[in-house]
Order: C-alpha cells, then structure tokens, then sequence
C-alpha cells in the first residue's frame, strides 16, 4: 500500500487491505451513535480501559467500554428495552463480514451485570466533576458553594429480592404494590449535577441518608434544605463541619415570636436562641449528644408572599447566617427560591429520562442502573454547562429536556462525517449544537405555577388485590356489548 510505484492503483487497492485486521478495528469501534466521542472527555482517559484479567478482560461483542455507552444510550432512548440495543449493534456489526451476533438479549444483560460498580461509582462522581467546572460561580451569598439537598423515591420490579432490600414502611400500604426505593441527592446549585447520593428504603428517614453524605461536605459550602432538615441537631452538625444552612422552619417543632428574639436585625429578621432538646436525638449516639451544645444561636427570617405561582403565602426561613451584612436576607430567599428549580431536575430524572421505576431485578443490579441514570444526568447537564458557557447565558434559561433531544439529532449528524479533516468538521457540528441550545432559551416564568397533583385520570379500578385473588368487575358497558353482539348474532 506504500509502495510509489503503483499511485493510480492505490485508490482501487485501499479498501481493500487486510480484512481480519480491519473488521477487527471496526468491530471495536462501533458503538450506539458514537455518543462517546462527545462524552468521554467528561470522564478520565483510562477510566473504561478493559481490565488486563477477570469479566471483561476479554474480546467479546460487548466489552467494557461498549457496554457502558450502549447503557447509557438507553437512557438517553427514554429507558428503551434491551432488545432494541442489540438490534441497533446488530445493524451495525451486518456492515462487516464474519461479525453476525446472537439476537437473544442474554449475552448485552449479562454484561451489563459484570459491569463493576466501583467503575460506575466513579464514571458518575467524574460526570458531576466535569459539569461543576464549567459552571459559572454564584453572585449570590458571597459566591460560595451552594448545594441543595431532596429526597424522592422510585419504584423497583416487584421481586422477592427487591421487597426484602426495600421493605414497605410502616404507615404504607401493604397490599399488592411495587417496592419503594428512597434517594437522597446532593445537587449543586451552579451546574445542577448530582453530586452524590444514597439510598435505603422507606424506613430510613432523609436526614439520616444525608449525615452519611458527610465526605462530600466542604469547610465552607452552603447547605439549601426543605422543612425536615431545619432542626438543632442538624444545624449543630452542619456546624462541625464548616457548613451553614438555609432551610424551611418547620413550625410543629418550633415556635417562632419576634417579640422574644435576641436581637433584631430588620422587620422579619431577627437572632434567637435555641435550646438544646430534652430528648436524645435518634441521629447522634449517646456520646455525640452529649457533645452538643445547650444552646444554638441562629437567624430566623419571615416573609409573605404575594405571588401566585408559590404554594404558601407566608415563609419562614432558619439558617446559620448570622451576619445581615455580609448575607442579606433578599439574598438568602432567592437562594431558597432557587431550591425548587434544582428540585425539577429530579422531575428531569424521573420523567424524561424514565427513572420513575427501574427495571433490574435484583438489587445489586438495580444500584448499578441507579447509577447509569444519575450518570446520564450528569452528562446533560454537562452539555447544557458548555452551551451556556459559549452562549453566555444562564443556565436555567437552557432546557434539560431540549438538550436531550438536540443532542440525540446531533449525535446521528456526528457519525455520518467522513472523509478528510473529519475532526474539524465533528467540531463545527459540536459548535452548532452549543449555539442551537444557547439560541433555544425556555422562557422566563419566575411566577410559573407547579401544583403537585396528577392530571391523568383512569376509568379502570386500582389493582388491590393479588391478580390471583382478583376479580373483575363486570361493567354495564360490558352487558351492553355483550347484548348487542347477541342482537347482531340473530
């Protein structure tokens, strides 16, 4: 082939070349879209290399670094089933010759299942790294690091193993159901990443999940909350670790009367001194309650409101900000305001990418798909960090939802590009695809009302019986259909 003898042959001998070591070149880069070519920069270089022994040491039609992204590309497919992914690389590998695979599902589901999770855990604390980067500081509450914590659950397949790992709950309903998984997630409110996470089931309460979260606290950071985190031991906690919090004052637990506080700092600002509670904590072992202080100084801040687009008309804020000057209270609401946009990105998890219910069976498979979700998250908002860095707008302005879809257009356009100079134009298609979500802005509708209620309605009675033990009832409209199939019979 380098020989200067024959140039005018060349064009014609090129293709031909060494066939077994060009279909084993092609057999190895083919995967779904070649998605990663665009995102594996948000991961370290060797992080999916295959491992020199051991599950996936060895050539097969799913390796490693397949398998990962074709997981990954399943997500992106609203959670699609496996079948459609072994048939997208069985289109692909029909190109080569020799290269003919099985069309069971068993062979992609049994390496999905030797995927390790320590690799997993990884691939998805780099994703949120990478998205954190690119994120532009906060102007609010002197641009220190802010990090929103919620709690949700999901479904999981109705097995025996899935009911023993996540039983149900003592105020649950016991009958014929689904398993209930709890996630804890620590967001960021900069970039929107999940930043860690943790899980149980339902009989762990939320802010026992987020105290085993202690690792990924900073000396610094700022801690946004909803009611249930806004109580004397979690603030003295917080403190102990260099970390302040905002958070929703739960009522039923403290009362608040401007008339008796410490200090006033403005109309609805004032210091108060809390008191240690006479009963021990179920949070601290004995020898961490006695460690806690008897008294907690801290900054209550109330408000009413007036736009419609918010659940509760007046709001009470508890935080560890002491000082009025350096954290003014107009800066400490918008910070909590913010909360809920970051709570929309479980909505983005849960309903555009599809991880309302997981499908694996077993638990150990079902953390391993927990973690290809949150990954594939992070991911989205590691993109949509990059448009708003090249646009120069913010990043709530770029829908998740529209980057999804964009992105799996994009990715259809990035493989069909051949030729020469083949890098440039893969990088002006990317440029394209930045200024495209940057252009595509979702309107700004800071009084958008989010109601928590479900539209969808069902003619069809619940399921609260075993199918075994079930009986359907027997509708008029049935009696009608019936009698009018006998009429047209005569």
């Amino acid at each position: 082939m380098h020989t200067p003898f024959f140039p005018g042959l060349r064009p014609m001998l090129a293709p031909m070349g060494s066939r077994p070591q060009n279909t084993a070149r092609a057999f190895r880069q083919a995967t779904l879209s070649q998605i990663e070519q665009t995102l594996a920069p948000a991961l370290p270089a060797q992080l999916l290399d295959p491992p020199v022994a051991g599950d996936h040491s060895r050539q097969r039609v799913f390796p490693l670094p397949r398998t990962f992204w074709c997981w990954i590309w399943q997500v992106f497919q609203a959670n699609t089933s496996c079948r459609e992914v072994v048939r997208q690389v069985q289109a692909m590998l029909a190109l080569l010759p020799h290269a003919a695979i099985d069309e069971s599902t068993s062979a992609y589901c049994q390496a999905r299942g030797k995927l390790p999770l320590p690799l997993l855990q990884k691939a998805f604390a780099a994703s949120g790294r990478s998205a954190e980067k690119l994120a532009p500081a906060g102007r609010l509450l002197q641009a220190r690091p802010v990090k929103i914590v919620d709690g949700s659950s999901v479904r999981l397949h109705d097995t025996a193993k899935n009911r023993e790992s996540c039983p149900a709950a003592s105020n649950q309903f016991g009958g014929p159901g689904f398993p209930l998984m709890r996630i804890v997630g620590l967001f960021s409110l900069a970039s929107g990443a999940l930043l860690a996470h943790l899980t149980s089931s339902l009989n762990t309460a939320e802010v026992r999940l987020l105290m085993r979260l202690e690792e990924h606290f900073q000396s610094g950071d700022i801690l946004v909350a909803d009611r249930a985190y806004g109580h004397y031991v979690l603030i003295h906690w917080l403190n102990t670790l260099g970390v302040d919090l905002v958070a929703r004052l739960n009522a039923r637990s403290r009362r608040v009367d401007f008339r008796t506080t410490s200090k006033r700092l403005g109309s609805g600002d004032g210091l108060f001194v809390w008191h240690k509670p006479k009963l021990p904590s179920k949070l601290l072992s004995p020898e961490q309650w006695e460690q806690v202080p008897e008294t907690l100084t801290v900054r209550i801040l109330h408000v009413r409101l007036h736009k419609p687009g918010f659940r509760t008309r007046e709001l009470t804020l508890v935080t560890s900000l002491l000082d009025p000057q350096v954290y003014p209270a107009e800066e400490i609401f918008e910070t909590y305001f913010k909360r809920w946009r970051l709570e929309m990105c479980l909505d983005d998890l849960k309903t555009t990418l599809g991880l309302e219910m997981l499908g694996c069976k077993s638990p150990a498979l079902v953390q391993k798909e927990l973690l290809i979700y949150l990954t594939a998250h992070n991911f989205i908002r590691w993109i949509i960090a990059q448009a708003a860095q090249a646009g120069e707008v913010d990043l709530e302005r770029i829908s998740f939802k529209g980057t999804l879809d964009a992105f799996r257009q994009w990715t259809q356009a990035l493989v069909q590009v051949r030729g020469p100079g083949k890098q440039g134009k893969q990088k002006r298609l990317w440029r394209k695809l930045l200024e495209t979500l940057a252009a595509d802005r979702v309107p700004h509708r800071p009084e958008r009302q989010e109601p928590r209620a479900v539209k969808k309605r069902s003619k069809y009675p619940h399921l609260n019986k075993s199918r075994r033990t079930y009986v359907e009832r027997w509708s008029r409209n049935k009696r009608r259909r019936a009698a009018r199939a006998k009429n047209n019979g005569r």
